[in-house]
C-alpha cells in the first residue's frame, strides 16, 4: 500500500504555524524550571542538611529565585522595542561597571571570584552580563545594518566590548565564565554574516587561546588530562574525583532510575550536585528516560528561539535572539560534556535546572525578550489573540 506523498505529518502541520514556536519556547521554559526545582531539591538535601541544618534550605532559595523569575520573564515580554534599544544601548557600560565592580568588593567561591555579597543574598554579576553583552552587541549590528554600512568590520565593531569582558572575568579566574562568553560572539560573528575564512580564523584563535589558559594552569591541565580516564590510577582520587562520580551515577541509573530521592551520588561522593553536575543526579534518579526528556526539553527551546529569531524584521531583535540561543546552546554543551567527561570540568551551570538565583534571572530576562518579539510578529498575535488563551497576547 502507496503513502500518500501530499499527507503531512502531524510534526510537519505543528511547525508550519509560528505560534506554537511562542507555545514551545513558553512551555519548555516553565517545564524545565519545574524539573530544576524538583531535582534541586534532591540533589541538595544531603548538602543543605549539612550546610544549613534542614533539607529544605537550598530548595527553599531556589523556589524564592523562580518566584522572582516569573513576573520578572513576564515584564521582559511586555518591555516595548524602544526600551529595550534604549537599554541595549547602555548595555555594554553597564556590563563592564558589574564585572569591575566584582573585582573590587567581590568574594570568591570554588577558586573563582565571580560573586558580590548583599548580606541577605549572593549576586553573580556575570550571569546578567550574558545578557547585557548580547543586547549590546545586537544593537552594534543592527545599527549597522540599517545604516546600509556592510562593509564594517564585524569583529572590530563586538569583539574590543567582548574581550574587555572576558578580562575581567578571567581576573576572577573563571574560565568557564569565559569560555561561554567567547562562544557567544563566535555565534553572533556567524549570525552577523562574517567571511567563512575570517570566521575559521577568529574561532582557531579563539580556541588557542583557551587551550593556553589551560595548559599553563596545573589544576586546568590536570582536569583536561582525566577526561578521558577518571578512574585512572592517582588521578581517581584527585582531579578525575568529580567526572569519574558524575559518570558512576549516570551509569547506575539505567532506563529508569533509581527513583526519585534515591541518587547514592549526592551523599558526599559528587561535589556540586545540585549546582554543575544536577545532569548526573537527573540520569541516576530518574534514568536514560528522564536524561533523553531533558535533552529534548532543550532541544524544542533552543529550536524555538532560532526559529522566532528567523521570523523577526526588526535586526536588534533578530541577533539578540540569536545571541540568547547560542548562549543557551553553549552552557548546555558545556554542562553535559563535563557530566559525560566529554570536556574537562569547567564549572558552568546546567541553563533553568542547577541551582542558582542569578542564573535563573537572567534566563528567564533573556526568554521573556524573546516571548516578546513572538508577540510582536503580526501573524503570530493574531493566532494567540484567536486562541483558548488570548490573555497571553
Amino acid at each position: 500500500m502507496k503513502s500518500n506523498p501530499t499527507k503531512k505529518s502531524a510534526l510537519t502541520i505543528f511547525l508550519s504555524k509560528p505560534v506554537n514556536f511562542y507555545y514551545m519556547l513558553l512551555g519548555t521554559t516553565l517545564a524545565l524550571t519545574f524539573i530544576g526545582l524538583v531535582m534541586v531539591f534532591s540533589a541538595s538535601s544531603i548538602h543543605s542538611l549539612g550546610t544549613k541544618g534542614n533539607t529544605y534550605g537550598i530548595v527553599l532559595r531556589q523556589a524564592l529565585a523562580i518566584c522572582a523569575a516569573l513576573p520578572l520573564g513576564f515584564l521582559a515580554s511586555r518591555i516595548t522595542l524602544k526600551q529595550w534599544q534604549m537599554l541595549a544601548k547602555k548595555a555594554l557600560i553597564i556590563s563592564i561597571l558589574l564585572l569591575g565592580a566584582v573585582q573590587i568588593i567581590g568574594r570568591s567561591s570554588g577558586g573563582n571570584k565571580n560573586w558580590i555579597s548583599l548580606g541577605f543574598i549572593d549576586v553573580q554579576p556575570s550571569e546578567f552580563a550574558k545578557f547585557l553583552m548580547i543586547l549590546w552587541a545586537a544593537y552594534m549590528l543592527a545599527s549597522r545594518e540599517r545604516a546600509g554600512i556592510v562593509q564594517t568590520n564585524v569583529l572590530m565593531l563586538i569583539a574590543p566590548g567582548f574581550a574587555l569582558a572576558m578580562a575581567l572575568i578571567y581576573a576572577g579566574n573563571d574560565l568557564g565564565t569565559v569560555s561561554v562568553f567567547a562562544s557567544i560572539l563566535a555565534g553572533l560573528l556567524w549570525v552577523s554574516g562574517v567571511p567563512m575564512r575570517l570566521f575559521t580564523l577568529v574561532t582557531t584563535l579563539g580556541f588557542a587561546g583557551i587551550a593556553a589558559l589551560i595548559v599553563t594552569s596545573p589544576n586546568r591541565a590536570q582536569r583536561l588530562l582525566v577526561v578521558l580516564h577518571p578512574f585512572a590510577e592517582g588521578d581517581y582520587k584527585n582531579a578525575g574525583w568529580q567526572p569519574a562520580h558524575s559518570l558512576l551515577g549516570l551509569a547506575s541509573g539505567g532506563l529508569f532510575g533509581v527513583g526519585l530521592g534515591a541518587s547514592r551520588q549526592k551523599w558526599g561522593n559528587l561535589p556540586e550536585a545540585h549546582t554543575d553536575f544536577i545532569f548526573s543526579v537527573i540520569g541516576e534518579e530518574l534514568g536514560l528516560f528522564g536524561t533523553l526528556s531533558v535533552v529534548i526539553l532543550f532541544a524544542a527551546l533552543i529550536f524555538s528561539i532560532f526559529k522566532i529569531s528567523m521570523r523577526t524584521h526588526d535586526p536588534l531583535v533578530r541577533y539578540a535572539s540569536a545571541g540568547i540561543g547560542c548562549w543557551i546552546t553553549i552552557q548546555v554543551i558545556l554542562n553535559m560534556g563535563s557530566a559525560l567527561s566529554l570536556l574537562p570540568v569547567v564549572g558552568v551551570t546546567l541553563p533553568f535546572l542547577s541551582y542558582g538565583g542569578s542564573s535563573l534571572l537572567a534566563l528567564y530576562c533573556a526568554v521573556g525578550f524573546v516571548l516578546g518579539a513572538a508577540r510582536r510578529d503580526p501573524r503570530i498575535y493574531e493566532e494567540i489573540k484567536r486562541s483558548k488563551f488570548p490573555w497571553l497576547a
